[in-house]
This record gives C-alpha cells, sequence and structure tokens, in this order.
C-alpha cells in the first residue's frame, strides 16, 4: 500500500522510511516543530455526551512494559496540565466503522467473518521516542508496514460487508496517544517538555488481536465497550 500526502493528516506526508523506526520518529518530531500553537482536542464537531460509534481499534490492558513508560512519561509531563490517557484508555485508531444506530448486528456479523476469514499474521510494534501532534502528545511507533496491511484488510472486510472505511489506508499515520491537549497553548512549551524523554528507550508491544469496540466520550476520556475481539493469525 502506498501512502500519499494529505494536509488533513499528521503529519501531512508520509515518513521517508515507513519501516525505520528512526526515520519515523526524526520525521514525526519534525513535523511537531512547524506547530505554533496546540488545540484543544475535545472541541471536536459532532461529538456529544450521548455519540457511540464502532472503531477498529488496537489496546493494550496487559501490555505492562508500555503502561509503566507511559505513566513515567505522563508524570514527568503532568505540568503541563494536559488529560492523560489512563492504562484502560491506552489505544492505536485503526478506523472508524459508523454511528451505532446506522448500522445492524447483521452487518457487524458481516463485517466481523470478513475479517477474520483475511485476518493477517500477528505482529510486534515498538513505541519509539515522544512526539506531539496538534492536539496530543503521543508514542511514534514503528514499523508500520504491518499497522497498515492491518488497517487494509479491515478496510477490504468493511467494502465486502458493505461497511466501506470512512478514511483510506493511504492516508494512514499509526502512533500512541499519551495526554490530549485541553486548551490553546503554545507548541514551543510541549516541545521543552517532550524533548528530554525523547531519548529514552523505546518499549515493545505485542499485537495479537484487534478489537471491534463502541467507543463512547465520558468527560474528557474516551471509553469503551469491546463488541468483538479477532485474533490474528
Amino acid at each position: 500500500m502506498q501512502l500519499t500526502a494529505d494536509p488533513g493528516a499528521f503529519p501531512p506526508t508520509p515518513p521517508p522510511d515507513t519501516s525505520d523506526a528512526s526515520a519515523i520518529a526524526n520525521h514525526e518530531w519534525a513535523a511537531f516543530g512547524n506547530v505554533e500553537e496546540m488545540a484543544n482536542h475535545w472541541d471536536r464537531p459532532g461529538w456529544t455526551p450521548s455519540t457511540r460509534a464502532y472503531y477498529w481499534m488496537l489496546t493494550f490492558p496487559d501490555a505492562f512494559p508500555l503502561i509503566d513508560h507511559a505513566r513515567h512519561c505522563q508524570k514527568a509531563l503532568r505540568h503541563l496540565g494536559f488529560d492523560d490517557i489512563n492504562e484502560e484508555g491506552l489505544h492505536l485508531t485503526l478506523g472508524r466503522i459508523g454511528h451505532v444506530g446506522e448500522i445492524g448486528s447483521g452487518q457487524l456479523d458481516r463485517l466481523v467473518a470478513a475479517a477474520h476469514k483475511a485476518r493477517p499474521k500477528a505482529f510486534t510494534m515498538r513505541a519509539v521516542p515522544l512526539t506531539a501532534s496538534r492536539g496530543a502528545i503521543r508514542y511514534s511507533v514503528a514499523p508500520w508496514p504491518p499497522v497498515i496491511q492491518l488497517h487494509a484488510t479491515l478496510a477490504a472486510a468493511g467494502v465486502e460487508s458493505g461497511l466501506p472505511p470512512r478514511k483510506p489506508t493511504s492516508i494512514l499515520r499509526p502512533h500512541l496517544g499519551l495526554a490530549y491537549c485541553n486548551r490553546p497553548m503554545p507548541a514551543d512549551i510541549v516541545r521543552d517538555a517532550v524533548r528530554p524523554l525523547r531519548s529514552l528507550d523505546g518499549v515493545d508491544v505485542p499485537v495479537q488481536r484487534v478489537q471491534l469496540v463502541e467507543l463512547r466520550r465520558e468527560g474528557r476520556a474516551y471509553r469503551w465497550h469491546v463488541i468483538h475481539s479477532l485474533e490474528l493469525r
């Protein structure tokens, strides 16, 4: 799958090498260097306390090395006043399927069946140096090809079951959030806080399954109910 530039993605362009952790980390840090002001992540049109939507996500409730790493970084960044993502909330979003109420249970069953038939192999992803986007502090992750393949597989399953993806695989920018920005503020403040943490060793995260979840917002946090956990090969 060839990744393409897109002004709505962050970074707008893909890294020069999607398999090399250093290339990915350096590319994303350079892109954040062009951000002048952070935005409030929660100022998102279309989301209300009653919004419910189906998503494909990677979740990490048992990835204890990642959880410990995230706690260490969040403690070091607490002075920023961001909304930390707790250990139950760590996730990598693979794509929105659609709003609850617009999708029937039969469609979800067909989606799961199609995804199960074509599911790729399990893999290990590495969370590498911290960076940030316009609205969050996050980990870069590497390598991208297994995540891209998984996204493309789920997208194809969606097309087969009549639930095409909302965003194409070509503009995917895999990342793992750590803390959400909750107000406008100068990005330089965030860069100064994150920079010392970029020297920390990365942490490996086994990816053995992908979850179909019903997502909601509770205050300034995301919560979800797992509809189906799809084991990879």
